[in-house]
């Protein structure tokens, strides 16, 4: 289920370090702390979150690493700017859904753009049949899905179709970029899907892809894949589940 256009993540922290890394993450993102403001001294911050000095300065080495901390000996420690984030990094994408949803939706549709017709190109040219039947396999889910009460499954084996698509041209990148964006794609499906007849609208679509592929037709291919994109594009500002623009 999606609330406010957010698809519903659950997600669990094992470790406090992890805990931590999620509260800092959040506050940033959310803009409790702006670009070049420095968070609270060590002793103030540990004790308002509730950890340990330690815990607290791992926490900041997770987040120095996904480009969002800076640390100085004399300045201390300061947040960055947006452009030196990692955008790819998961962490940062679920941050990034739940405190901007509409801005996570306009990257993820441009992105999509950009990338796969490109890649439903290089899957027409290079797919191997192994690669052409996960594609059709990934298709019947999503249309056994389709059929099922309440759809369930549905957007999760899109997802697993998308990811075939970038694999199946052979370009590492291309497929270590669908994994890495898989929070961003489950976002936008579920408030595409969550228009009246997206879903059934869209099974000829990706149909109309895999069938490229498996004809070695590079053009068709990348077309079918981008009136896909362009459909859930008008899926999205349609849906009931679109979150405001202030997220």
């Amino acid at each position: 289920m999606a609330s406010r256009g957010r698809a519903e993540i659950m997600t669990k922290f094992p470790t406090m370090h992890q805990r931590v890394v999620d509260e800092l993450g959040r506050r940033i993102v959310g803009g409790a702390w702006g670009p070049g403001d420095p968070l609270p001294v060590e002793d103030a911050l540990a004790a308002a979150i509730g950890v340990s000095r330690g815990v607290l300065r791992e926490a900041v080495k997770s987040l120095v690493a996904k480009g969002m901390l800076h640390v100085r000996p004399r300045t201390g420690t300061r947040v960055l700017p947006p452009e030196h984030w990692n955008h790819l990094d998961p962490d940062v994408l679920r941050w990034k859904q739940a405190e901007d949803a509409a801005a996570l939706l306009r990257d993820t549709g441009e992105l999509r753009r950009i990338v796969e017709p490109e890649a439903a190109r290089l899957a027409a040219e290079r797919a191997g049949p192994e690669d052409v039947r996960v594609l059709y396999d990934a298709l019947a889910a999503m249309e056994a899905a389709a059929a099922s009460p309440g759809r369930a499954g549905y957007v999760e084996a899109d997802i697993v179709f998308h990811r075939a698509l970038l694999d199946a041209g052979g370009n590492r990148l291309l497929g270590s970029l669908g994994r890495a964006v898989e929070i961003a794609l489950q976002h936008s499906f579920v408030i595409s899907t969550q228009t009246p007849g997206a879903v059934e609208g869209s099974l000829p679509g990706h149909r109309a892809v895999v069938e490229a592929v498996e004809a070695r037709d590079p053009d068709a291919a990348a077309a079918a894949v981008l009136a896909v994109i362009e459909a859930a594009g008008q899926e999205i500002a349609r849906s009931p589940g679109l979150p405001d623009d202030d997220g």
